[in-house]
């Protein structure tokens, strides 16, 4: 597939040491960049931009409305959060955005004032395909995309599986819908009954891991034919996320070596 250079990015969920060690780390690992939770302390944001400089590498942000709290407290909060990620300057923003409890119009205010921040800034916002937020399921983020033409998703399709305890099979006519407004994926392997395979290397999962690629190399075909870059977050995570044993809670497999296993396959698969 000819196409621009796909970027991948590695996530920090679940890393326990400085940030230091993770960007160099993500480096050594061949990562072009790190998807993080946007800081909000002054002294991290200039020592992350530092770090990034230095190893030359490039940076998500995630940033999110919380939920917990009343519409009008958490819209506030988005907003305020949303102009202090854009000011330290990202190649994008993923969004978590929202809540499956507020109403349509509701969710509707966060993507709208993320669009408007978003032409202010000339920084692209993806509002990521996540449970617990308005994109929870692949109906309802249908209406929301038929209702705003500037909503772009970060696709992370491990969500969907669960919810829907399907792998989605029959609903091409929709998933090409999603794929046309989606601009950056998170990659992440779920199946009917969770939102990550144990280990996705093992064979078992061999069908489940087709099928995610499958779907995230049309996103990537579709990226591509607009000429712009594909980016790619590996987002497997750690325990709970990782199932473990029971008692000891030991991990059913290494996350850091998951994400770079999907690094792989997809390096292979998307040429």
């Amino acid at each position: 597939m000819a196409q621009n250079k796909v970027l991948y990015f590695q996530t920090s969920w679940g890393f326990e040491g400085t940030p230091e060690a993770f960007i160099k780390k993500a480096k050594a690992s061949g990562y072009d960049g790190i998807e993080i939770w946007s800081p909000t302390d002054k002294k991290e944001q200039i020592q992350i931009s530092k770090l990034l400089k230095e190893q030359n590498m490039k940076v998500i942000y995630l940033c999110g409305s919380d939920p917990k709290l009343s519409f009008e407290k958490s819209l506030v909060a988005y907003k305020k959060y949303l102009k202090n990620t854009f000011e330290l300057n990202p190649i994008a923003i993923n969004s978590h955005t929202g809540s499956d409890f507020y109403s349509f119009s509701q969710n509707m205010a966060f993507i709208e004032e993320a669009t408007k921040l978003s032409k202010q800034y000339k920084i692209p916002v993806y509002h990521e395909t996540h449970r617990g937020r308005f994109s929870y399921s692949l109906p309802k983020t249908i209406e929301y995309i038929e209702k705003n033409k500037d909503l772009v998703l970060t696709l992370d399709i491990s969500h969907w599986m669960v919810v829907h305890e399907s792998l989605l099979l029959k609903r091409t006519d929709l998933l090409e819908k999603i794929i046309e407004r989606s601009n950056h994926i998170h990659a992440r392997v779920g199946f009917e009954e969770g939102p990550q395979v144990n280990d996705p290397s093992a064979p078992e999962w061999k069908s489940v891991v087709k099928r995610h690629t499958d779907i995230w190399s049309s996103v990537v075909k579709k990226i591509t034919s607009n000429n712009k870059t594909p980016t790619i977050t590996t987002e497997f995570g750690p325990p709970n996320y990782m199932p473990t044993l029971p008692i000891t809670q030991e991990p059913l497999s290494d996350q850091w070596k998951s994400n770079l296993y999907i690094m792989k396959i997809l390096k292979k698969k998307i040429k």
